[in-house]
């Protein structure tokens, strides 16, 4: 499939119970720092087990139109040859992110402190999300923007020549601003410190000190500080990418909802800043078990054994949201098939993901005689049980790969089929999902034009 070609539809089928065992694809998160990280060093970084989503891959081209010298070795192993700190090249042409909110965001972060200029765009849905976010605080560095109104692609980013550095408290919980401005004050003298009211995801802070970063953290009463000292020579690594808690969600989820399915996902991270849908599933009463935990590539990870559930809403504490943001689409659908209801505060960040993800899900699960309600900042679904979801419809994905899967496993346990505009997006961060569902037993297809 292909983010970027044209639409495909697609209907989910209820059937047979789920069965066998899912190996999900590399962390996205990962992948994107793993390559950063290593075009930035001194030496030859060697990454396995990298996701080889469309996301990943613009980041990989990104990477080689700054200077590195990136080669794919074979599946999911990749080799970088880093230009070091501050050495990035003026790219010839415009860097071209597709979907990737966390590529482009970052890339701007590690190019805003050379004086070098480069122009971003992306596709449809990424040109309609808001840059400023990172702009505001990478200005502060010495760096120019100027892109459309409202801060959008295309933009044309100027680094700065002298940069200086910042201490900058995120305004919104989010691991792309935070890993935006580290890597932008990584060629910044002295000291550049982040601080965050509610800690985000921290692979950023976790492989920086991997690749030789000088970086302390500290829990303070007005948030997580993070302090980094800028001009270090980073060394290159072996980077072991653990499996994606965002695409391992996905079967998780149709597990959870299928009737006598049971399957075992192996080796996906349980990093404690992205495990809050598995910590939420638990408290819905899912029977998910974690087994054989142990470390790979510096990250906790577990293999999960997950079966067939009859689950309770619940209300979901606010302060798990950013350890879960890319999950609550598909938790919105396992609190369609729960009893009673669900409630999700504090997910005003869905609204400016690649689609208004609150607005997407509501007007999806209503089309399938789901009730939701929703104001800015929450989405409260009421569920209709096991087996009680209607279905039926056929569901707008906004060029927008999470609503696109969440959608296709709600047909799996809906009474009728349900059919999505489009599924070309699942590419960007999950290629292999139809694959991997239909071996599990899931009736998934595509819908011949």
């Amino acid at each position: 499939m292909s983010g970027h070609g044209e639409a495909i539809a697609m209907v989910a089928r209820s059937g047979a119970a789920l069965r066998g065992v899912a190996e999900v694809p590399g962390d996205k998160s990962i992948s994107h720092r793993a390559l950063i990280l290593g075009a930035l060093s001194v030496g030859e970084t060697r990454v396995s087990g990298l996701l080889e989503g469309q996301d990943v891959l613009d980041t990989a081209r990104a990477m080689r139109a700054f200077g590195a010298e990136v080669v794919r070795q074979g599946p999911g192993t990749w080799s970088v040859r880093g230009v070091g700190v501050g050495g990035f090249a003026e790219p010839a042409d415009v860097i071209d992110c597709g979907n990737s909110g966390t590529g482009v965001r970052l890339i701007m972060g590690c190019m805003a402190t050379s004086p070098i200029t480069a122009t971003f765009t992306g596709d449809a849905s990424l040109r309609k999300r808001p840059m400023g976010r990172v702009t505001v605080p990478l200005a502060l560095f010495g760096a120019e923007a100027h892109g459309r109104r409202g801060g959008r692609l295309p933009m044309t980013l100027v680094g700065a020549a002298d940069p200086v550095p910042v201490r900058y408290t995120t305004p919104v919980p989010s691991a792309q601003v935070k890993s935006a401005v580290l890597l932008a004050g990584l060629n910044a003298p002295g000291e550049t410190v982040v601080i965050e009211r509610e800690p985000t995801r921290d692979h950023t802070e976790r492989m920086l000190r991997g690749f030789g970063a000088q970086l302390e953290i500290e829990d303070l009463p007005e948030g997580r500080l993070i302090r980094l000292r800028g001009q270090p020579e980073l060394r290159a690594q072996s980077v072991a990418v653990p499996r994606d808690p965002s695409s391992a969600a996905f079967p998780v989820c149709a597990a959870l909802i299928v009737p006598k399915s049971d399957i075992l996902v192996p080796g996906v991270s349980q990093n404690p800043t992205r495990n809050g849908l598995f910590t939420t599933l638990v408290e819905m009463g899912a029977d998910i078990s974690f087994e054989t935990p142990r470390e790979e590539g510096g990250e906790p990870v577990a293999d999960l054994r997950v079966r067939f559930s009859n689950l309770r809403g619940i209300e979901v504490p606010p302060r798990r949201a950013a350890s879960m943001i890319d999950e609550y689409p598909v938790l919105a659908v396992v609190a369609a098939c729960a009893e009673g209801r669900t409630v999700m505060r504090g997910v005003r960040e869905l609204r400016v993901k690649e689609s208004d993800r609150i607005d997407a899900m509501a007007r999806g699960l209503e089309a399938c005689g789901v009730r939701v309600e929703e104001d800015e900042d929450t989405l409260i679904v009421h569920g209709l049980g096991a087996g009680g979801v209607p279905g039926g419809a056929t569901c707008a994905t906004h060029i927008d790969h999470r609503i696109a899967m969440s959608f296709l496993v709600l047909g799996l346990a809906s009474k009728l089929p349900i059919r999505v505009d489009d599924g070309s997006p699942i590419a960007t961060s999950f290629p292999a999902f139809e694959a991997l569902m239909a071996g599990l037993g899931a009736d998934i297809a595509r819908v011949q034009p």
